[in-house]
């Protein structure tokens, strides 16, 4: 009897006690007494079990935010986690395609005669546009690698530039304060330039195709203190929405159907869109507001497109794929935003839930210059003059890794479509792609001759395009 008693407890030594959980802390199933040889594998199994998943996903797993590569029992020892209390293992979806890493420059395009400013790919990763201190806004074709079209009408630089997400339009801001439509597959303008704000613009960001469609209507922040609402069909400003005492920073326009605004009087504002209306002020950064992201970008930024290359025939039939990839992206969790400052922090909200921010995150030694969502939103990255990437759960806004390597402010950064690999570009000339799974750096791309201003990591994930003060843009693959 007493060798059975003995048995038993030896077997409930080598279990553990574990509860599986979804990013956001919903438990999946009862907790459970796992074998501390359990891999990877095996929980791939059961959570695929466990959700009835037809088809078999691939899953990542955290337990307190540092990925399970081993068997459980080894790491648990390795950290010394208490085997007493329940261990609490997060399943995190991944993608089922893999983004190869870029490691070369495939060509290098002159054509600006002056500093690039702004590179930004089509939805479908098809086409690439870039705005440039020289006036010009230019397309480039991705196949032979060369200048397309140069569309000119700015009278003064082309300080950013933003695709509506069914790829028909592409719109421009200067540093006067105007706006130009082009047509990407002439090159030519759709109509004359937009006039309405008084100074500079600082953002552009189109309604989401899933509310939507065809795209008609983008809103801009500006230098002047005011976001406005445009329609592309109408060719006029819309809505003003005021309320900002300083200039507007940035701006962008949610999946729920709201607009929010970045400001240098230190708030965030949220607007509905049919009346312009002010609904909530988010309160909390001590100095200028630098830069917005929200978790749903990547599904916004390209709508219907994903790494299936569909086409589709009417834009109904875009809407609802928008809109389906939108609520799938999204799940049963708010939106959530991301908001970067001269303070150094950054606030990670829920905007529809609440005007107190979800947590203050801190770390950064100086301005933090970009913040962006993971295409999964499971991520959060910031960039700053401190001249670190920072990288931060995405759902929690707790601080995971510091990417150090540049030797310059990090002025832009852009993720993979897989949501694995990280680009950020700097002050000192490189651009440099970071593994999120070890937290190191995975490919260094020296090459510009100056600072490199903008970077884009096609939707697609086949590319990589860069431009700064050296007037060029290179192209770079995998």
């Amino acid at each position: 009897m007493e060798a059975e008693v003995g048995e038993e407890s030896r077997e409930l030594n080598n279990t553990v006690m574990c509860q599986l959980a979804d990013p956001e802390g919903t438990p999946l199933g009862a907790s459970m007494y796992l074998p501390q040889s359990v891999g990877t594998k095996e929980l791939q199994q059961m959570v695929n079990k466990l959700l009835n998943n037809e088809e078999k996903l691939p899953y990542a797993f955290y337990i307190s935010d540092q990925e399970l590569v081993v068997q459980l029992g080894d790491y648990l020892h390795k950290k010394n986690v208490s085997v007493e209390k329940v261990v609490t293992i997060v399943y995190q979806p991944q993608a089922v395609f893999r983004i190869r890493p870029v490691n070369r420059c495939s060509s290098t395009i002159a054509g600006h005669t002056e500093a690039v400013l702004s590179v930004a790919f089509s939805p479908d990763g098809q086409q690439l546009a870039s705005g440039s201190g020289d006036t010009t806004v230019r397309l480039w074709d991705l196949n032979t690698q060369t200048p397309l079209f140069t569309c000119t009408g700015h009278k003064n630089w082309v300080l950013c530039i933003a695709w509506s997400p069914d790829g028909k339009y592409l719109v421009s801001g200067s540093k006067s304060g105007e706006l130009q439509c082009w047509d990407p597959l002439t090159g030519r303008p759709s109509g004359n330039l937009l006039t309405g704000h008084k100074k500079w613009i600082t953002g552009i960001s189109w309604e989401p195709v899933h509310l939507s469609a065809p795209c008609r209507r983008f809103v801009t922040s500006s230098k002047d203190g005011d976001a406005r609402i445009w329609d592309a069909t109408l060719r006029k400003s819309v809505i003003c929405l005021s309320g900002h005492t300083l200039a507007v920073t940035c701006v962008k326009w949610g999946g729920d159907g709201f607009i929010y605004t970045g400001s240098q009087d230190c708030t965030i504002k949220v607007w509905e869109t049919t009346q312009g209306k002010l609904i909530r002020e988010l309160k909390g950064h001590g100095h200028w507001v630098n830069s917005l992201a929200l978790s749903t970008e990547y599904v916004l930024r390209t709508g219907a497109f994903d790494h299936t290359r569909k086409h589709y025939s009417s834009p109904d039939e875009m809407k609802k794929a928008a809109l389906e990839r939108y609520n799938k992206m999204k799940g049963n969790a708010p939106e959530r935003l991301v908001s970067g400052s001269d303070d150094f922090t950054m606030f990670l909200w829920e905007p529809s839930v609440s005007k107190h921010p979800k947590t203050r995150m801190t770390g950064h030694q100086q301005l933090v210059n970009h913040v962006y969502f993971s295409p999964d939103g499971q991520w959060i990255a910031s960039a700053s003059f401190d001249k670190s990437v920072k990288l931060w759960n995405g759902i929690t806004g707790k601080f995971v890794a510091a990417f150090r390597g540049h030797v310059g402010p990090v002025y832009q950064i852009s993720w993979s479509a897989d949501s694995r690999l990280l680009l950020s570009g700097s002050k000192d000339s490189t651009l440099k792609v970071w593994d999120v799974r070890t937290q190191k750096l995975k490919q260094d791309l020296p090459g510009h001759a100056d600072e490199v201003f903008a970077v884009d990591w096609s939707p697609d994930g086949e590319k990589v395009a860069s431009g700064g003060r050296d007037r060029v843009l290179k192209l770079w693959m995998g």
